[in-house]
């Protein structure tokens, strides 16, 4: 039998793929192209934009690098905001007046370039980050450049930039301790605002998940309504301030309504709702005309209606009237107060089917249980200012008037 040799393994060459194969990062040679394209145009920045639209240089890699330029002139040293030394430009954003004459034109810049490519949005918000981050490292008139240039952005709809991206990375300790944070917030503010309305800046706020955190932009040691209120209306913000009080106002009733409406449908003694109201109302430092508002709304939400049942929802009504009635008697303390429960008492019977036809029972009931007097009805009768429902509830109420004033003749 003839013996074969053994197979051996010959050298074999294998090819590298070619997108294996790593191009070395030059960041700082696209970044001489890109300031060369800014100093062929000596700072027109529409002829500079159609240049760097036409460009053949790799924006998707080094998209960072490209919005670095535009701000600072030239690359900053990696991981920081300090520029490298290497050709610079002299038309960057931070190079201008910290106004919105000389800023804007560099926001319709960026916005030109990010309508041809849409993908450098995610290097815009990364350099803005950084930026923002590295306030401190600013001087005070390149923070304020950052804010006009910050308020133009969102003005303009640049497109894409998400809110949270700008307002999160000032929520730095070290940053808002030393006021640097609301300084830049309040610039950013006001120049939003020239174009912008309050609602507007509310919406932008919500989206950045910062409507709820404005306190949070003040040094801790000022960190109060007081010191709010006081800060932005010398700033010429007083809308602010009115919708920042109206904001806590707010929380304060809806707060205050949920624990009474808490013991209410536990049905807890009388007396120490009475007592945790008034303790909250000292608190809360609420109008009376408020509470009074209140009461009403949290004993008609706590009722538990009964579908279409109009007899059933009746009786239910009445029947919470009538529990809670020295709660009612306890906080209207004058005819303006009574005048306002009956207010409320039209406005829900008008608003919900199911009360429509009840609002003289319910006025009946009231009087019956000393919460109204004789003479705040008979002045909502000849006179009520509030329209809803008003010749409805006037003509069904006719008769219970009528009783009132045969009595008073009588007496």
């Amino acid at each position: 039998m003839s013996s074969k040799e053994k197979p051996t393994l010959g050298g074999a060459r294998i090819k590298t793929r070619k997108r294996n194969i790593a191009a070395p990062l030059d960041p700082a040679t696209f970044a001489d192209a890109v300031v060369q394209i800014y100093l062929e145009h000596d700072g027109n920045l529409e002829l500079t934009a159609k240049s760097i639209e036409s460009a053949d240089l790799d924006f998707s890699r080094y998209g960072d690098t490209f919005f670095e330029v535009v701000f600072t002139g030239g690359r900053t040293q990696p991981g920081t905001v300090k520029p490298e030394e290497c050709d610079r430009h002299t038309f960057a954003v931070l190079n201008c007046e910290p106004s919105r004459q000389s800023i804007l034109p560099s926001v319709l810049y960026i916005q030109k370039i990010l309508r041809r490519r849409p993908f450098l949005i995610k290097n815009l918000e990364n350099v803005m980050r950084k930026f923002l981050q590295s306030l401190e490292l600013f001087e005070e008139n390149e923070r304020k450049k950052l804010a006009v240039f910050t308020a133009l952005t969102f003005s303009q709809k640049l497109s894409g930039l998400p809110p949270e991206t700008v307002f999160q990375p000032l929520l730095k300790d070290n940053l808002v301790a030393k006021g640097i944070v609301l300084s830049f917030i309040t610039d950013f503010f006001k120049e939003y605002l020239v174009d912008n309305s309050l609602d507007d800046l509310i919406g932008l706020l919500k989206r950045g998940k910062m409507e709820d955190n404005l306190l949070e932009l003040f040094p801790v040691q000022k960190r109060t309504t007081e010191a709010f209120a006081e800060h932005f209306s010398k700033e010429g913000l007083g809308a602010l301030v009115d919708y920042n009080e109206k904001k806590i106002f707010d929380v304060k009733l809806k707060e205050l309504k949920a624990a009474l409406m808490t013991l209410i449908t536990e049905n807890s003694d009388i007396d120490d709702v009475i007592e945790n109201v008034k303790q909250r109302h000292k608190e809360s430092n609420l109008p009376d005309i408020e509470i009074v508002r209140l009461l009403w709304d949290a004993l008609m939400d706590s009722v538990q209606w009964s579908g279409k049942n109009q007899q059933q929802n009746a009786n239910l009504a009445l029947r919470q009237v009538k529990a809670w009635a020295k709660l009612l008697n306890t906080f209207c303390t004058s005819g303006k107060l009574e005048l306002e429960l009956i207010y409320k008492v039209q406005i829900q019977c008008y608003e919900d089917a199911k009360l429509m036809k009840l609002f003289p029972e319910i006025v009946r009931s009231l009087y019956d249980m000393d919460v109204l007097a004789e003479d705040t009805i008979l002045l909502w009768f000849r006179k009520g200012s509030n329209p809803k429902g008003r010749q409805t509830f006037v003509k069904s109420l006719e008769p219970f008037v009528k009783w009132l004033e045969e009595a008073e003749e009588e007496e």
